[in-house]
């Protein structure tokens, strides 16, 4: 599907196994398509007037990290709206959290260039084990991987010794693909959770198939 007329539909959402967190200029029936292919709760909300939920809000079912871009009203706003979530700032200079962390209900991988703080923050909040990491040559980890509660889709840059450790490290099976007719930003083309994938439109049926099974979803 395409999100605002964009088939980088990870950069305008971000999904948990509880909720699902989109712009709030995306239509109604973008949202609906989302929520029956999900399974999850539609959480509408915006980061300093933007709608790149996907690029700037990190989550897992526990937590919600937001950069202080947001707005205080968008703030108030979207901790109404998850009344049993941890929502929060992180004061960062690395403020696309979504790009920059890549995190389940377990873990999270983070952009070494975190500070400690910044990393016991994001610990804290999504109340998982955290991890300092470069994937495939990127800081980015959040951008160019995907990670569920039920697999990980790693970018086609990392190499096969990454890509044994971090299934020693996570104990799930690991896939390679791109997205989107090749992209590497494996993390902005696609949006998934234990119950479905949403993947940009320009995705190919090989690399949608190579996703699906990695996520182990049908």
């Amino acid at each position: 599907m395409r999100i605002q007329g964009n088939d980088y539909v990870g950069a305008w959402s971000a999904a948990t196994d509880k909720f699902f967190l989109v712009g709030s200029e995306v239509s109604k029936k973008t949202a609906d398509i989302i929520r029956e292919a999900l399974g999850v709760e539609i959480v509408r909300a915006m980061v300093g007037g933007s709608s790149l939920l996907g690029i700037y809000a990190s989550a897992n079912s526990r937590g919600v990290l937001v950069p202080n871009l947001m707005e205080g009203y968008e703030f108030r706003d979207l901790k109404k709206a998850l009344p049993e979530v941890t929502v929060a700032m992180l004061e960062t200079d690395l403020n696309a959290l979504k790009n920059n962390i890549l995190a389940n209900d377990r873990i999270a991988i983070i952009n070494p260039n975190f500070s400690r703080d910044e990393e016991l923050r994001i610990r804290d909040v999504l109340d998982v084990e955290t991890l300092r990491l470069e994937i495939g040559g990127f800081h980015t980890v959040g951008a160019n991987n995907i990670l569920t509660n039920k697999g990980f889709v790693l970018n086609s840059r990392a190499g096969e010794d990454e890509k044994e450790r971090l299934e020693k490290i996570l104990g799930m099976r690991i896939e390679q693909s791109t997205a989107n007719m090749g992209s590497v930003n494996i993390g902005l083309c696609v949006v998934a959770n234990s119950n479905g994938v949403i993947a940009g439109d320009s995705t190919s049926g090989y690399e949608l198939a190579r996703i699906a099974e990695s996520l182990d979803v049908e």
